[in-house]
């Protein structure tokens, strides 16, 4: 009976957070229990637990008396998590530089291909899942699970402010370049070299971020 319990609380879990992933529960939203339990047919006790799981991860925030609510992500926040994420994916980047045997690299000299193919045809989507599968590939190439675990944490809360920092200028021209140097590193066994490129990487998506969001706030006021 737990294991099914289990299951279903995990279910339930990946369901909510589909829906805040997708937009269709805003940042600040409240989570209607009783509407959920109704639209999915459960009882409370999975949903619950599901709504723990995603107030552990910080997708949600949970006020006595009232309920949870989605997370909203301030700028300050996107301060402070992009340098730890990009500590730890440079970490990765290093272990990975480490690890990657020949069969690693020709894999991921094919996933930089269709990088550079996507940004010279500007398709900016299939850039984002290409740039998505890189960034897993070193996680994976990393061989930590502790590193992945708490990156893939971090990802969840990122994801949550719906950014698209390639739509800054120039931003997917400087990130191709910048992941291109990820892969000229790690393709020479260079870890230091790997750790720094990647740092500087998400150092620089935060900083896109920034001037995206100065450039939003000033055609609002103008």
């Amino acid at each position: 009976m737990r294991l099914v319990l289990n299951s279903l609380h995990d279910e339930v879990a990946a369901r909510l957070r589909e829906r805040i992933f997708a937009g269709e529960l805003a940042p600040g939203s409240f989570i209607d229990e009783p509407a959920l339990c109704s639209e999915w047919a459960i009882s409370r006790t999975p949903l619950r637990e599901a709504l723990k799981v995603l107030t552990a991860e910080g997708l949600l925030r949970h006020e006595p008396r009232r309920g949870c609510f989605v997370s909203e992500i301030t700028e300050r926040d996107l301060d402070e998590i992009f340098p730890v994420i990009a500590l730890l994916e440079g970490r990765c980047a290093f272990e990975a530089a480490n690890n990657a045997t020949d069969a690693d690299l020709a894999a991921l000299e094919q996933l930089h291909d269709r990088l550079q193919r996507s940004a010279k045809a500007k398709r900016i989507t299939e850039y984002y899942d290409t740039n998505f599968a890189i960034h897993e590939a070193i996680i994976l190439l990393a061989n930590n699970r502790w590193l992945s675990q708490v990156i893939g944490d971090l990802r969840k809360i990122v994801k949550l402010a719906r950014l698209q920092q390639l739509h800054a200028p120039g931003r997917l021209e400087q990130s191709l370049s910048e992941h291109m140097a990820v892969y000229a590193a790690l393709k020479a066994h260079d870890a230091e070299g790997a750790e720094a490129a990647m740092r500087t990487h998400l150092t620089r998506q935060r900083v896109a971020l920034r001037e995206l969001a100065r450039n939003q706030t000033s055609r609002i006021s103008a």
